[in-house]
C-alpha cells in the first residue's frame, strides 16, 4: 500500500463527504483509524506511523480551509481517548486526561496527530459534529446525538472500509412542534 494510494483514496472520500455535509465553523471532526486495517491486517497487528502521517496530513488539508478542528480517536488500549489541540479541548470544556499515545497504544494515526499538533492533549470524551471511521474503530460514541450516516460511494481507504457520520440537532416536542419557522408558526390554532 503506497502513501499515494492512501492519499488518493482519502481525497476521493473526503471530497464526497464535504459535498454532502457542511459542518459548523470551528466544529470538531473526529477520525478513528486503524492503520493496520488500511494495510489489510487485523486492527492493532501492523500499526504504521507512516500510514498515520498520510491520513492526518490528508485529512487536515480538508479541515483547515473549512475551519474545522481534528480529533483523532485512539485504540482500546487507551480507552478510545482522543488527541486534539489543547485550545479546542479547553474551549469545549473537555476534561484532559494523563496519557500519551504510542504506536501500539493509541495507534499510528494518533501518534502522527500528536506529533503534528501545536499543543496536543488527550481527552476521554468529546462531542464531535461529524467524522469518519476508517477500519471499524467505532467513532459513534464521540459524535453528538443525533448521528446521521453519510452514504459514500468511495468507501475504502486502502483495504479498510470507511463509514462517514454527520449529526443534526434533536427533533423534540409533540404534535404541535414545528421544525421550520414560517408564517404558520404565527397562527393561533386553538
Amino acid at each position: 500500500m503506497t502513501r499515494e494510494t492512501i492519499k488518493n483514496d482519502l481525497n476521493e472520500l473526503l471530497t464526497e463527504y464535504f459535498e454532502k455535509v457542511t459542518l459548523p465553523e470551528n466544529g470538531i471532526f473526529v477520525v478513528g483509524c486503524s492503520t493496520s486495517e488500511i494495510l489489510g491486517k487485523w486492527k492493532g497487528t501492523d500499526s504504521s506511523l507512516d500510514v498515520g502521517k498520510t491520513v492526518v496530513e490528508t485529512v487536515q488539508s480538508f479541515l483547515k480551509p473549512r475551519h474545522l478542528n481534528l480529533a483523532v480517536q485512539g485504540c482500546e488500549h487507551i480507552n478510545r481517548a482522543l488527541v486534539l489541540e489543547r485550545a479546542v479541548a479547553e474551549r469545549h470544556g473537555f476534561e484532559i486526561v494523563s496519557v500519551k499515545p504510542a504506536i501500539h497504544a493509541g495507534g499510528g494515526t494518533q501518534v502522527a496527530a500528536y506529533q503534528q499538533f501545536d499543543d496536543p492533549v488527550e481527552v476521554e470524551h468529546i462531542v464531535a459534529d461529524g467524522g469518519i471511521d476508517i477500519g471499524g474503530t467505532e467513532i459513534g460514541m464521540h459524535v453528538k446525538f443525533v448521528q446521521i450516516p453519510v452514504r459514500l460511494t468511495h468507501r475504502d481507504v486502502g483495504e479498510a472500509r470507511v463509514v462517514g457520520l454527520s449529526s443534526r440537532p434533536k427533533l423534540i416536542g409533540g404534535e404541535r412542534a414545528r421544525y421550520t419557522f414560517t408564517e404558520d408558526n404565527l397562527k393561533d390554532i386553538r
